[in-house]
């Protein structure tokens, strides 16, 4: 089996002004290395901006996304009608201008959507250009492909000279004279334009993504709070009514046993108790079992209180049992979590023969009264 084709894709977040595509196309053309060249293009606007990138860019004239391509001798690029992306409100009606919060929240969440589809396959690359729109849109673009993006993915800003920056008529420097207005009683030639990109640098956050923000549709709000509680210090706050925990600000539900497995080893942290080592082989620990069993009625209740879970554990806490529950508990906060579960983990320390604990300050753990 061959190796996999790379997948190299630009996503511009236009407004009113199609020409940020052709302009970045030119401008990574110019820096004499074919791998720049996207060999597929995603434009994310309004209502009226589709309109006019479609009459504009892909229409038989004036065509221009066409046109750049033969100018230039580009190769394929894949762009077409489906390729460009409507912005839709909350009740999934196209968006003729972003002018609300709603409006707002709406535009944040399928951006960073798109980013995230586009930054799903290892072996592409994205590069997002913030050079058209509203300066949100711009900002929800950048900030999307930080929390997303990859060591191989990139952001520009694309600039155009004066005095075509601001020409309705200007779309790339053409190989060729090509006269147009570029202001009240003022013409340039297009020949003469200069447009070069300039890179932003971007902090990478993907690394401390939850697997659940990885893999599926997720609000912009949310991958924000995911990797802010990411960078900011540990807090665990554990609601035994609910079953549930909040870890670096993000809630997750937990089964009554991995929950009062947790609870146990954050009890024993808030009162600054030494770790505990695993039980020996065939040697279970009553002691264990009866702070463990605690924990868990306070859960279910003394009515939730399973015979098979008492029975289980009649004669302690076996190292089986143990180190399964660690397991499940270790996998759940993971996959909810990412890279933020480490803190939160019963983990063990020192060496051999290690002992287990959370490596929480005890001030950082909290239980929801």
């Amino acid at each position: 089996m061959g190796e996999q084709q790379h997948r190299s894709v630009l996503l511009a977040v236009t407004g009113l002004s199609p020409q940020v595509v052709t302009e970045t196309l030119y401008a990574l053309a110019q820096e004499k290395n074919p791998d720049a060249i996207p060999r597929e293009v995603h434009l994310i606007t309004t209502a009226e901006g589709a309109e006019r990138a479609r009459l504009m860019l892909l229409s038989e004239s004036p065509g221009w996304f066409e046109r750049l391509r033969r100018d230039w001798a580009l190769p394929p690029i894949a762009f077409d009608e489906t390729h460009i992306h409507v912005l839709r409100d909350g009740n999934g009606q196209p968006l003729r201008d972003v002018r609300t919060a709603q409006d707002n929240r709406a535009a944040a969440d399928q951006i960073a959507d798109w980013v995230r589809r586009l930054t799903e396959d290892e072996h592409s690359t994205l590069h997002v250009s913030l050079a058209g729109g509203r300066k949100t849109l711009g900002f929800f673009a950048g900030y999307a492909l930080s929390l997303w993006g990859r060591s191989q993915d990139r952001l520009s800003h694309v600039l155009v000279s004066e005095p075509f920056e601001s020409s309705w008529e200007f779309f790339y420097p053409t190989p060729y004279e090509r006269v147009i207005s570029v202001g009240p009683n003022r013409v340039a030639d297009c020949a003469q334009a200069q447009v070069t990109l300039a890179d932003i640098p971007f902090v990478r956050m993907r690394t401390g993504l939850p697997a659940s923000l990885l893999q599926g549709q997720a609000s912009f709000a949310r991958a924000v709070q995911a990797a802010q509680g990411h960078i900011g210090p540990p807090c665990l706050v554990l609601n035994l009514a609910r079953r549930t925990v909040v870890a670096h600000g993000q809630e997750v539900v937990l089964p009554p046993a991995e929950l009062a497995f947790l609870a146990w080893f954050a009890r024993r942290c808030q009162q600054r108790l030494d770790p505990l080592p695993r039980p020996a082989d065939g040697v279970p620990e009553p002691a264990y079992a009866h702070a463990y069993l605690a924990e868990y009625q306070r859960i279910v209740g003394t009515m939730g209180m399973h015979d098979r879970v008492r029975n289980r554990l009649a004669q302690g806490m076996s190292r089986a049992d143990f180190d399964e529950r660690k397991s499940r508990l270790k996998n759940l906060l993971q996959s909810a979590l990412g890279a933020a579960a480490q803190p939160y983990l019963v983990q063990g320390v020192g060496r051999r023969p290690q002992r287990f604990g959370l490596s929480l300050p005890p001030e950082a753990i909290h239980f929801a009264t």
